[in-house]
């Protein structure tokens, strides 16, 4: 064989052997990831427990998710907190609600919230039904009464109509609880599929960069896998903030004892339930008190204060890119034309 031959032949040998080596770095990192616990997010309609999903429940919950009627100011509804063109919240540190009162924690995304173990940052409500009926009765959020949302839903026959279309069966469709069950069967719908990181872990080694593979293997090495694992990366249970080290009372103010509230358990005290990071890169600022605004920064402050690490600037940077992999297809949702009221019902004004 002709030396050019044998060059040829030993160049096309080697790179073989490199992309077959680089192939299986890929697939082992994928194996770990998935070892670890991190999953794609399913396709498809989420089954919740005691509310059979259905078309017509569908509509009428995000009907009820856009109505600012359930409020008792007529002016706010479940969309201007969790606003859906902007990653499920409302990008503000805290909430603006009735009277133009401030929330004490800044409002979680609804994208994926049905992947989440329960719902808010203290996991007060065990799923998407019982966290609807929470902001419509707070005094500092939407400061209704079940009544009063009932008697409204009453004023307008196509919400009767609808009602009794959604709950076939029943004798008086028109109920607090049923409203709640509708406006859950709207936000299972609220996924975000196919992200980048989903379609590398199903086997597309180009949905992510060097950069994001190289804060995939940071993630997983630095410990961050421990609280934020699953579908939704988190939402899955409840840890202390401030494991290692507490941050400053800008970060964790002393008056929010977290889940302490709930339980009334001296070991609860600033714990609260691990933040999802699906499609963080659009629900800044972070943590339950809106303080952080810098993704990367939010990284660095995690590092600390739950591992006892000091991350670097570029692993902080190199861990954030990986996160802006998280960011799936954002549910296309048409505004929905809302029932006439035909009995106006008297309102505050805000």
């Amino acid at each position: 064989m002709p030396v050019s031959q044998q060059l040829i032949l030993f160049v096309v040998t080697m790179c073989t052997a490199c992309l077959s080596t680089t192939a299986a770095a890929e697939d082992a990192l994928r194996e770990r990831a998935k070892a670890a616990g991190l999953k794609a997010i399913p396709y498809g309609v989420q089954h919740v427990a005691d509310n059979p999903v259905t078309r017509e429940k569908i509509e009428l919950g995000k009907m009820l998710f856009f109505d600012p009627r359930l409020s008792a100011s007529g002016v706010i509804s479940c969309n201007t907190c969790h606003n859906l063109g902007t990653g499920g919240d409302d990008n503000l540190p805290t909430s603006v609600g009735h009277g133009w009162q401030k929330g004490p924690r800044n409002s979680p995304t609804v994208l994926n919230a049905v992947f989440n173990k329960a719902q808010f940052w203290d996991g007060r409500a065990e799923d998407l039904k019982a966290q609807a009926k929470g902001p419509v009765q707070a005094g500092v959020e939407m400061a209704n009464t079940p009544d009063a949302v009932v008697a409204t839903l009453n004023s307008m026959p196509e919400y009767g109509e609808r009602f009794a279309r959604s709950f076939p069966g029943e004798d008086d469709p028109v109920t607090f609880g049923n409203m709640a069950k509708a406006i859950e069967a709207f936000e299972v719908t609220l996924v975000t599929p196919n992200a980048p990181f989903d379609q590398w872990l199903e086997g597309n080694d180009g949905a992510l960069s060097d950069g994001q593979k190289a804060g995939l293997v940071l993630f997983l090495d630095k410990g961050c896998i421990a609280c934020h694992n699953g579908v939704n990366f988190g939402g899955q249970d409840y840890f202390p903030f401030g494991l290692i080290k507490k941050p400053g009372a800008d970060i964790l103010p002393p008056a929010d004892r977290g889940r302490f509230e709930v339980t009334k358990t001296a070991t609860d005290e600033y714990v609260f339930r691990a933040a999802p990071l699906r499609n963080i890169a659009l629900t800044a600022p972070y943590f339950h008190s809106g303080q952080v605004w810098d993704l990367p920064q939010a990284v660095a402050i995690m590092g600390t204060a739950q591992l006892g690490k000091e991350l670097t600037p570029e692993e902080a940077g190199t861990i954030a890119e990986f996160l802006h992999s998280l960011t799936g297809e954002q549910p296309e949702v048409v505004y929905p034309v809302l029932p006439v009221e035909t009995d106006a019902t008297p309102r505050p004004r805000l």
